[in-house]
């Protein structure tokens, strides 16, 4: 658990430098949560494998689907077999490395 925990930590440092790069403002929303609150019973975030993100575009918070969430979306799923994007589920801030099939 705890290698994929910090691979999941490098991509999500790229994934940060990848759109301020762009000009694009990233903000931490919910990654680990050791109160067990707020996800489902056997939520990734509970594990340190998730984080949901806010994006911001020319100072616009992008809360739904737009190009930029695909882009990111994309770029995330670029890293490693295991990456997934929420985006796939309609949980477009959501960023994980999948565990016991778990995204």
């Amino acid at each position: 658990m705890r290698f994929k925990q910090s691979l999941f930590a490098k991509f999500i440092g790229v994934l940060i430098c990848y759109a301020t790069a762009r000009g694009w403002e990233l903000t931490f929303g919910d990654f680990w949560r050791g109160d067990r609150q707020g996800h489902m019973p056997d939520s990734l975030h509970y594990d340190r494998l998730a984080a949901d993100m806010n994006l911001f575009v020319d100072g616009e918070w992008k809360q739904s689907d737009c190009p930029e969430w695909q882009e990111l979306g994309r770029v995330w799923k670029s890293f490693h077999p295991l990456c997934a994007w929420g985006g796939d589920f309609a949980d477009f801030n959501h960023f994980s490395l999948t565990d016991k099939g778990r995204k």
